[in-house]
């Protein structure tokens, strides 16, 4: 049957779809596809990744960063092509990327969440061609700046509400840990505390010592982290099996619409 797209098929709502022989086919792209509702369904792998909604379905087809940041996308794909290293326990470990860029609006969030959907989608395509079943959470957004928020609103908070936010900020720490593949969005914190930096590189220390891949987004250069923190130890974690990528050019959020 000829694919072809129309309102109906979801190729264009799929971080699949690029690596879907079935991508637009008007019987089979739809939302009776089973792959879809792994990934996309309200407990598929996408959704439980916690991706800010303005990003959600950014790819590296398809991020508005690639043309205007060509050299990052070279070294990006080159990074991306070794993905498939997750399924080989023998072979090296697949390094940590720091998107660095003095100017905030210059594409790191965008780029970030192109990766962690094509880790999703390269980790649920490849477990499924191997017989394996994929992880529940292969890939999660962790957004460090909500984080710190949420640690000081525990301390201002009482009763059932300090063990609500207390919950929640536990849940955001233990995926943040465990996902195999994951972004830590914004990881410059300014005014932290010494309890929460505490918390954050246990964190940070726990996914490096499991040799888990991260994707950090700052504003600040490695070597900038242990005068921000007042620390060596987390910049020293984070230096670890990483590779510092820097983003040119001035802001460009209110000139172009990022998915």
């Amino acid at each position: 049957m000829t694919k072809h797209s129309n309102k109906k098929t979801l190729e264009t709502k799929c971080i699949l779809a690029d690596r879907c022989k079935s991508a637009g086919d008007a019987v089979k792209c739809t939302e009776l596809c089973s792959a879809y509702a792994q990934v996309h369904s309200a407990t598929g792998r996408h959704s439980l990744a916690d991706i800010p909604r303005d990003y959600a379905l950014t790819t590296m087809r398809n991020s508005p960063v690639r043309a205007e940041q060509p050299e990052v996308y070279r070294l990006i794909d080159a990074y991306i092509s070794t993905f498939d290293r997750q399924f080989d326990e023998e072979d090296e470990p697949i390094r940590s990327v720091y998107l660095y860029s003095r100017n905030p609006g210059t594409g790191k969030t965008t780029t970030a969440v192109a990766l962690l959907n094509e880790w999703i989608a390269a980790h649920y395509v490849g477990s499924v061609k191997r017989g394996m079943t994929p992880n529940r959470k292969p890939g999660y957004f962790f957004d460090v700046n909500r984080w710190q928020a949420l640690f000081n609103r525990i301390y201002m908070s009482s009763g059932d509400r300090r063990d609500e936010l207390a919950g929640e900020f536990e849940r955001q720490r233990t995926n943040a840990e465990r996902a195999t593949f994951a972004v830590f969005d914004d990881i410059g914190v300014r005014e932290t505390s010494e309890g929460f930096r505490a918390h954050l590189h246990d964190v940070i220390n726990y996914r490096v010592s499991e040799r888990l891949p991260t994707v950090y987004t700052s504003n600040v250069t490695i070597e900038e982290l242990p005068e921000l923190f007042g620390e060596e130890r987390l910049a020293d974690r984070i230096r670890d099996l990483c590779v510092e990528i820097t983003f040119e050019g001035e802001s460009r959020r209110g000139k172009r619409k990022t998915k």
